[in-house]
C-alpha cells in the first residue's frame, strides 16, 4: 500500500482511471461507426455528383475524416489495452482530440455537400 497518498486521494485516482476507461469505451464504438458513415457519404456523394456532373472537395474531406475517426478508434482501443495510467491518459487525449477534430470536419463536409447539391 502507498502511505504517501491518503485513502481519499487513492479513491479519486481510482475513480479517474475508471472515468478514463468509460470515455475510451464510448469513443471506440462511436468513432468506428463514424468511419462507416464517412465511407457511406463518400459513396452517395459520388453517385449524386456523377448524375449532376459536378465536382466538390467534400469527398476528400470525408476521406480525411474517416482517417481521423480511425485514429480515434485505434487510440481508444489501445488505451483500453494498456496497463500504465500515464499511457492511458496519453492515448485518451489523442482519442478525444482526434474525435473532436473529426466531428468538426464532418460538420464542415456536410455544409459543403449541402451547398454544392443545392446550387
Amino acid at each position: 500500500m502507498d502511505d504517501r497518498n491518503p485513502p481519499a486521494q487513492r479513491g479519486r485516482n481510482r475513480a479517474r482511471i475508471a472515468l478514463d476507461e468509460r470515455t475510451c469505451r464510448m469513443i471506440c464504438p462511436i468513432a468506428s461507426a463514424m468511419v462507416g458513415v464517412c465511407l457511406t457519404r463518400i459513396g452517395l456523394l459520388h453517385v449524386t455528383l456523377t448524375l449532376r456532373a459536378r465536382q466538390t472537395v467534400a469527398d476528400d474531406l470525408l476521406s480525411i475524416d474517416a482517417l481521423l475517426f480511425l485514429i480515434a478508434t485505434l487510440s481508444s482501443y489501445f488505451a483500453l489495452r494498456v496497463q500504465g495510467t500515464r499511457r492511458l491518459h496519453w492515448l485518451e487525449r489523442i482519442a478525444d482530440a482526434t474525435f473532436i477534430a473529426a466531428m468538426l470536419l464532418l460538420t464542415a463536409a456536410c455544409f459543403i455537400i449541402t451547398y454544392s447539391l443545392n446550387r
